[in-house]
């Protein structure tokens, strides 16, 4: 259990609804107990296909509670939306990173780990851990 302000999560997908599923997934495999801050930042603002820099921000903004944000991408261009975003310097929270790791799988371990307050550098480990994870 986390004493202290917890890592959030913020979950880039091209799709709302696999954004939101990725995050119940996440948060409903954390456990009980303390479970770190998660926001989905899926779609288009009108609820299409794509990305958008003013979801991922306001996720990042509802998420933040001072630890740190790791923020997880599905695909190429919310890939290259959030890499903008962090180039602007103003437009996320301070100690947001880009997570390089597998959507889902990273996004448990990442939801996870950040659930027992464990630091940002952590929480991103775990993440990339899940490039390993063997289905066979």
């Amino acid at each position: 259990m986390a004493d202290g302000p917890l890592v959030g999560v913020v979950l880039v997908s091209h799709s709302g609804p696999v954004a939101e599923a990725v995050a119940a997934l996440a948060t409903g495999l954390a456990g009980g107990g303390t479970t770190a801050p998660v926001a989905a930042a899926g779609g288009t603002a009108d609820g299409g296909l794509g990305t958008s820099a003013e979801l991922i921000s306001a996720a990042a903004s509802r998420v933040d509670r001072g630890a740190g944000v790791a923020v997880l991408t599905d695909l190429g261009s919310a890939v290259l939306t959030v890499k903008a975003l962090i180039a602007e310097g103003d437009e996320l929270p301070d100690g947001t990173r880009l997570v390089d790791a597998p959507f889902v799988e990273g996004a448990v371990a990442a939801v996870v780990t950040a659930s027992t307050g464990a630091d940002l550098a952590a929480v991103e480990a775990a993440a990339a851990e899940a490039y390993s994870y063997r289905k066979v």
